[in-house]
């Protein structure tokens, strides 16, 4: 059979065609909404003080970034202490939860139960008892964000079957060899996927901390943007919040690649 002669539009196509597949679909989704956005602003007339176009956004982050950076840095800092501290609590006491029986029924149900207390009716209390200084922002963090690394954790660890710890033991491995060679292994998929949880939260948590009561920070900024009537400025530092959450979260889904090779995807629902 007569091969097709090459005309060149094909070869012309491709690198076309590889350059929109390079980009993720979200990317296109988001770039559609956006043009989408600006042009209904645009055609209908919206006031800015209502519904700024994207393009004025961008100009108010642009112009108004010597005052964003710093208040992006102190709610950085109150995000990320408190969620590592959320770690250093949430972790260590999943661990004692499965292994102690008056951990498991004295202490974890009170975790549980303490979730349907609302953290926005306690903040003035801890107002009250730490100040307006950045631990009460630290405390509101980790009580958000502490829950889901517990409870992953504690689903994690019990996920090792019997069969499984009976032959560690009759292999000879000791209390922490088992711990450190067959549950945490077992355990680490859940324990990430609870981490990832907790930084969405982490950062809920230092804007509502920042909203009951500051004078700095990105929360603190949409407060005052608002009684102002300042709505992009709104927008500028609600997308400075969502560009953080985003970075944190793939920081987290990069180190879960690294901590666990062997698992396929690092995404909450097996991303790949």
């Amino acid at each position: 059979m007569a091969s097709v002669p090459d005309t060149g539009f094909a070869a012309a196509e491709n690198p076309f065609k590889r350059a929109f597949n390079a980009v993720p679909p979200a990317i296109w989704t988001l770039i559609v909404l956006i043009a989408t956005w600006e042009l209904l602003v645009e055609l209908r007339n919206i006031p800015e003080f209502i519904l700024p176009a994207p393009s004025v956004i961008v100009m108010e982050i642009i112009t108004y970034w010597h005052r964003l950076w710093p208040n992006a840095l102190v709610t950085l800092s109150e995000i990320l202490f408190g969620f590592l501290c959320a770690v250093c609590i949430g972790v260590p006491l999943a661990v004692a939860i499965v292994y102690s029986r008056f951990m498991e029924r004295g202490v974890y149900p009170l975790i549980v139960m303490s979730q349907t207390i609302p953290k926005v009716a306690i903040a003035p209390l801890l107002l009250t008892w730490f100040g307006y200084g950045m631990t009460p922002k630290i405390v509101i963090v980790i009580l958000l964000s502490f829950f889901p690394i517990v409870i992953n954790s504690v689903m994690g660890l019990k996920a090792t079957t019997p069969e499984m710890l009976y032959l560690a033991r009759s292999m000879g491995a000791n209390g922490w060899e088992v711990f450190w060679k067959f549950r945490l292994p077992k355990a680490l998929p859940s324990i990430f996927a609870g981490l990832k949880l907790a930084t969405v939260l982490s950062v809920i948590g230092a804007i509502v901390a920042e909203f009951i009561g500051a004078d700095k920070g990105l929360g603190y900024l949409i407060l005052i943007a608002g009684a102002n009537f300042d709505i992009a400025r709104q927008f500028a530092s609600i997308i400075m919040i969502s560009v953080m959450g985003m970075l944190f979260f793939a920081a987290l889904s990069r180190l879960e690649r690294v901590a666990i090779p062997w698992r396929e995807g690092g995404g909450l629902a097996g991303e790949s």
